[in-house]
């Protein structure tokens, strides 16, 4: 993965920026993702106080890895696996992005300027893509085992 210089120094900023408020940012956030995607609020069957939590805990560890996100991007990928049981899709992280892009929008108002913007969309897709990696592994893996067990028999 690589990023820019400036755009980890403009992730970073405006992120500080977002997680003195990180509680409203998830509440933003999830706010929008089930208003413009109904159909992906049963993917999420927990408590969406603590699935907030998480996101932001997420996104804070890999906004303060970015100078080293590559070792983190194992564990990323491993997350992507888990998503794959609980019925994301690939075209769910495009869902996400928005969702996404909408809540720093909001939450910085003009801070949010087309270079932020630019450098979000950076971080995300690499991170996307890692999970996506993920997701697909583990779909493939799934998509085997029913013909294995075939062979089984």
């Amino acid at each position: 993965m690589s990023l820019t210089t400036t755009e980890i120094e403009l992730v970073q900023r405006s992120w500080a920026e977002i997680l003195p408020r990180a509680r409203q940012a998830a509440g933003l956030f999830y706010g929008r993702l089930f208003e413009a995607h109904p159909e992906l609020r049963p993917l999420f069957r927990s408590d969406m106080e603590e699935q907030g939590r998480k996101l932001m805990a997420m996104l804070n560890l890999a906004v303060a890895s970015l100078g080293r996100l590559d070792p983190l991007l194992a564990t990323i990928r491993e997350s992507g696996k888990r998503h794959a049981g609980y019925g994301v899709t690939h075209e769910d992280y495009d869902k996400v992005a928005q969702a996404l892009l909408w809540t720093l929008e909001r939450g910085l108002g003009d801070a949010f300027t087309p270079e932020v913007q630019k450098a979000w969309v950076t971080v995300y897709g690499t991170v996307a893509d890692a999970m996506k990696a993920g997701l697909f592994a583990e779909i493939a893996v799934i998509e085997k085992e029913p013909l294995l067990a075939e062979l089984a028999i």
